[in-house]
C-alpha cells in the first residue's frame, strides 16, 4: 500500500509535471531563438530607433524568463520523481516485490 501511494501521489505527479513543463519549454525555446535573431538584426541595423530596440529587447527577455521558468518546472518534476523513487527504495523488500508484480502484472 505504501509503495502504491508513493507511486500514485509522488512519482506520477512528478512525471506529469516534468512532461508538461517540457512540452511548453520547446515552443518557448524556438520563440526565444526567433526573438534573439530579431533583436540581433535590429541592433545591427543603422536605421533602428531606440524604442524599436527596447521593444525587441523586452520581447527577448520575456521569452528568456519563460524558458527559465519552464526549465525550473522540469527540474522540480525530476526532483519530485527522485524523492518518490527514493521512498520506494527504502521500503522493505516484500513491499517492493509486490509493487513490481502489480506494475508488471505478474505473480510474485
Amino acid at each position: 500500500m505504501k509503495a502504491i501511494a508513493l507511486l500514485l501521489l509522488v512519482i506520477l505527479p512528478g512525471t506529469s509535471m516534468m512532461a508538461l513543463s517540457t512540452y511548453y519549454l520547446f515552443p518557448e525555446w524556438t520563440a526565444l531563438t526567433t526573438s534573439h535573431k530579431n533583436f540581433e538584426t535590429l541592433a545591427k541595423s543603422p536605421s533602428a530607433t531606440i524604442s524599436q530596440l527596447f521593444v525587441a529587447q523586452s520581447a527577448e527577455n520575456r521569452h528568456r524568463i519563460n524558458c527559465f521558468a519552464e526549465g525550473v518546472g522540469v527540474l522540480l518534476g525530476m526532483a519530485i520523481i527522485s524523492i518518490g523513487i527514493h521512498g520506494i527504495c527504502t521500503l522493505p523488500k516484500t513491499i517492493k516485490k509486490r509493487l513490481i508484480s502489480i506494475i508488471l502484472w505478474v505473480d510474485a
